[in-house]
């Protein structure tokens, strides 16, 4: 039975009288009956343009498939579902190209009643080729006596279970992340050294760690995949502003230019580059997180400049054998702990000119002594006796492992050493991993020694050969002009997610150094890469009056 509903007119029409008037009317320009059978043959010609984006397909069922598996949007789905008409379809459409236009979501459950409105009769697009190829889609599925879609619920019915599948796969694999982050990061992973302890004392052959690794490469990149870290760091104002500052301030060194952007995570750093007018921006990350870049730099209109590839920078294949930048936040605690930039060397010298710039060029690190008898009497001494109880058991990993968080400016207590300085352009993977020597004048504040602070600066120089001293702090370079950006996590500024490295001495192990104000420490700092755990660090400092023989040392890990 056709539909009736009001005409613009106040008239009651039937929707097949409305039908044939609307096909007259809407879209073949008001031109003659005698051009009738010349319009059927353009429309037939006419490509149809997507619903959700603004590709252009041959025909209606194409582009339906491609909207369908891109953007999850089904549209014979819907159509079968709410048992829609002609009109119902022309509504849908435009309902759907209206969302599209004004960057609107479309709704999980698409409804009758939010296609009610005769006003979604009017076309969205002029010319609509979609609208005159209805009668060319598929006819609606079998329905069984209650006028249910029994292919369309079965299809449904499918996908939700894919879906719960999915989602179930996806919260297992955060839940491995989450334990795997607290138990490697935070405290000793007990049940592996039993099972390593157990093969060894019945002499079986230790694992060659292949597989460790890969597991480990695995987890590294399965961390990177969640928002909350993302979160974390785009929230960062020092570490994001100063990308964006440094970009948007030099906009002549990325005009134009071929941008490499290596772990892109979000597609920030990337689309600070395309804004500043580069040509080409690639876009890589191993990580799924690349997903939502692609989609964010869709969202924002750069998928023109910017492309995103997924694999480790090592593995994959650019479509340009030269770039002329290379962006990238590859800094962990303590600047170095993740060990993501031997990445960055490799995709420098295999893609970058000889003349192309590195993003930030130079970092340094930092090393000064800590005195904070509450910090230790809250942190370490407190499981000494919690409500008359004996809970040492509770201390393990508070002194062997570092502890990432952010200390007064107050609890340094003496002065701090630039202990090495990178220089992006020219360093290699092997000056990672080295001896250097440090030391320091002891403040007045000094009561003892209860530890060290380690922390990094970055600087972003203009060109390869422009100068960064060994010694020079981040607000030093930053006061050299509008051009120059730099930052620090350093405790004595603003604080950043990097945070600081506090190492805290065992006392019960080391000989505790007597300390005076004005008195001289000097030692080394080491930095290495623990065995089976290429991600992983080792920190090692050495400590003494200065001129004496007598030295103290300790190791701390970073899981």
């Amino acid at each position: 039975m056709a539909e009736a509903y009001p005409s613009s007119d106040g008239e009651t029409v039937s929707s097949s009288d409305n039908e044939e008037k609307w096909l007259d009317t809407a879209a073949v320009g008001g031109e003659s009956d005698d051009d009738d059978d010349d319009d059927d043959e353009l429309l037939e010609q006419a490509p149809i343009v997507s619903l959700l984006d603004d590709r252009v397909f041959a025909d209606a069922p194409a582009m339906l498939a491609h909207c369908r598996d891109k953007f999850g949007f089904d549209f014979l789905g819907v159509r079968d579902r709410l048992g829609l008409d002609f009109h119902g379809c022309v509504r849908l459409i435009n309902f759907v190209r209206g969302a599209a236009k004004e960057g609107a979501a479309l709704p999980g459950l698409v409804t009758a009643e939010m296609l009610a409105d005769d006003k979604l009769l009017k076309p969205v697009l002029e010319d609509d080729a979609l609208i005159f190829g209805l009668d060319e889609l598929p006819a609606p599925a079998a329905t069984d006596g209650e006028g249910l879609k029994v292919d369309e619920l079965r299809r449904e019915n499918a996908q939700l279970q894919a879906e719960m599948e999915q989602l179930a796969k996806q919260f297992s694999n955060y839940r491995l992340t989450v334990e795997q982050t607290l138990d490697k990061r935070w405290g000793v992973d007990e049940e592996a050294e039993k099972a390593e302890s157990a093969k060894a004392a019945a002499g079986e052959k230790k694992d060659d760690g292949k597989e460790d690794k890969a597991d480990e490469s695995t987890y590294y990149f399965e961390s990177y995949a969640y928002n909350d870290i993302h979160e974390t760091m785009l929230k960062d104002t020092i570490r994001t502003d100063a990308y964006r500052d440094f970009i948007y301030a030099n906009k002549d060194l990325f005009q134009g230019k071929v941008v490499l952007d290596i772990g892109c995570g979000t597609g920030i750093l990337s689309m600070f580059c395309a804004k500043a007018g580069a040509a080409r921006v690639l876009a890589v990350d191993n990580s799924d997180i690349l997903d939502k870049a692609r989609e964010n730099i869709f969202n924002n209109g750069l998928d023109g400049v910017i492309t995103c590839i997924k694999g480790k920078i090592e593995e994959v294949t650019l479509p340009v054998d030269k770039v002329d930048v290379i962006v990238s936040e590859w800094m962990g605690y303590c600047l170095l702990y993740e060990a993501m930039l031997p990445s960055v060397f490799f995709a420098r010298d295999r893609y970058l000119k000889p003349d192309g710039l590195l993003v930030p060029s130079h970092s340094s690190m930092w090393v000064a002594p800590v005195s904070d008898a509450e910090y230790v009497a809250e942190s370490v001494s407190f499981w000494r006796d919690v409500y008359g109880f004996d809970m040492r058991a509770m201390q393990r990993g508070t002194l062997t492992d570092a502890r990432m968080t952010v200390m007064p400016a107050d609890a340094v207590c003496g002065s701090a050493t630039a202990f090495r300085m990178l220089d992006l352009h020219t360093a290699r993977a092997e000056d990672l991993v080295f001896e250097d020597r440090w030391q320091t004048t002891l403040a007045g504040n000094v009561a003892g020694l209860d530890g060290f602070l380690v922390w990094f600066d970055c600087f972003f120089a203009r060109s390869r050969t422009e100068p960064v001293e060994a010694t020079a702090t981040a607000k030093q370079w930053a006061d050299g002009g509008p051009e120059r950006v730099a930052f620090t996590t350093g405790p004595f500024h603003t604080e950043t997610h990097w945070r600081q490295g506090l190492f805290l001495v065992d006392k019960e192990k080391v000989k505790e150094v007597a300390v005076a104000p004005g008195q001289t420490l000097a030692g080394e700092i080491q930095y290495a890469v623990p065995e089976g755990h290429a991600r992983g660090l080792n920190i090692r400092i050495t400590w003494g009056a200065e001129g004496s023989s007598d030295k103290q040392a300790q190791t701390w890990l970073l899981h």
